[in-house]
């Protein structure tokens, strides 16, 4: 409940920030550059908060596997609701000042979420039995998928309640104010909970004399598995925000739907895949987590190439479309947590979880946008399609190089357990 409030919080922010990045933004805060270049510097602020996220993984990833899991999203928790609120109170229409500081306040969400994203999933995955692994991080990772539909819901409740220019005045500044109340419940049960074991348990059996391989280390012990991660995450993670943020740009510019029409079309299929997410977690504790990861990048390229070749006026057919590629990716991401935790011992899992995801958002979603709007301009909207179905390519190789790690105890995982005996015995001869 702790992971995935804490998830829903986080995503809650950041895809309302996404949504209004593509419609409202543009007009409030950067009116003076005009209509393309207010849109290419609101896509901007909306990448900003991914530079943001490894920078929050590195730092807040490496003090998760030095002091603990629990201190460090306490923070998160914190910086999230802080950032959102002051969002939410910005004045508007008042030129390059109050735009850096909405760039600034981006910065500290994007932080924030580079922390909490990986740190309640490594919480989750320390307690659970290892036969449920998929299962309980499934339901961490709905915590996105509902995180859209509630954004998506409210922005489309509000602007049906209220006159465009209420919506453009205040109402925009609602979902940013009400994340403190998700705030409030989630430091509430953050306050009850204890420290995982496997932490703890690496804690106590660590020698003082022994070379203390934590954190960022991960870089130097691990480069391999932070890459390959790094790369299995790259298709589904620039799939989702091409259809998330640049898709609503697209159905309202180029297939001609109406904003509410492209806001309903994507709240019905985040909802649909709170559904498909718990499945691949389910199914990943009884076939694996590869083959459920094979299954949704099949989804993904099947749906993407669709969602910029059909190009229909028909809700119901871009519905669908959307539906399948959303679907598919909370399908494989219902086995992420697992999966990621896995290829890491206790002492650099936080750190090295955290700079994989995080790095991939970076590499693949921030830019998305404007790849998509650069490709669209090149060759149409087919070839940001095919660009879109290599790197989903690229990540099903790099999948096929991770282990499966379904009966791995992650209390007991300690690869280089003989390396650390070594370099023990190495430092005790050399004191005498």
């Amino acid at each position: 409940m702790s992971a995935t409030l804490g998830n829903t919080l986080e995503y809650f922010d950041f895809a309302v920030y996404g949504a209004l990045a593509a419609t409202l933004f543009p007009r409030l805060f950067f009116h003076q550059l005009g209509t393309t270049a207010g849109l290419l510097a609101s896509f901007a602020t909306f990448g900003v908060g991914f530079i943001a996220r490894p920078i929050g993984a590195v730092v807040l990833g490496h003090l998760g596997d030095r002091y603990g899991r629990k201190p460090v999203l306490f923070a998160t928790l914190i910086m999230m609701g802080g950032s959102s609120v002051l969002i939410g109170v910005l004045p508007t229409h008042q030129g390059i000042a109050i735009a850096l500081v909405l760039v600034a306040l981006r910065c500290l969400q994007g932080f924030s979420l580079g922390g909490e994203s990986s740190g309640s999933q490594i919480l989750t995955m320390e307690h659970c039995h290892r036969r449920r692994r998929g299962f309980f991080g499934a339901l961490i990772i709905i915590g996105s998928p509902i995180s859209q539909v509630l954004a998506n819901l409210v922005i489309v409740v509000l602007s049906m309640m209220l006159t465009p220019a209420q919506f453009e005045s205040w109402g925009w500044r609602i979902p940013f104010l009400a994340s403190v109340f998700i705030v409030a419940v989630a430091y509430f049960i953050r306050r009850r909970l204890e420290e995982t074991p496997a932490f703890v348990t690496t804690n106590e059996q660590a020698h003082p004399d022994a070379p203390q391989e934590k954190g960022l280390r991960v870089l130097r012990s691990h480069p391999r598995q932070v890459s390959l991660l790094l790369l299995a995450w790259s298709g589904t993670t620039l799939s989702f925000y091409l259809i998330a943020v640049y898709g609503l740009s697209y159905l309202t510019t180029d297939v001609g739907m109406t904003s509410q029409q492209a806001f309903v079309i994507l709240m019905i299929a985040n909802g649909v895949s709170v559904g498909t997410a718990v499945i691949g977690g389910l199914t990943c504790d009884r076939i694996g987590r590869k083959r459920v990861w094979y299954a949704g990048l099949a989804g993904c390229f099947v749906g993407v190439g669709l969602f910029f070749t059909v190009a229909s006026t028909s809700a119901v057919v871009m519905g669908l479309i959307v539906t399948l590629v959303l679907g598919s990716i909370q399908f494989l991401s219902g086995a992420q947590p697992a999966l990621f935790s896995e290829q890491f011992p206790t002492n650099v899992r936080y750190s090295g979880t955290a700079l994989a995801y995080t790095g991939a958002n970076l590499v693949f979603s921030s830019p998305a946008p404007f790849i998509a709007a650069g490709l669209s301009a090149l060759g149409g909207p087919a070839l940001v399609a095919a660009f879109t179905c290599a790197v989903i390519l690229v990540s099903a190789v790099a999948v096929s190089k991770l282990r499966d790690g379904r009966e791995l105890d992650l209390t007991a995982f300690a690869p280089h357990a003989e390396t650390d005996r070594s370099r023990l015995a190495q430092v005790q001869a050399e004191k005498g």
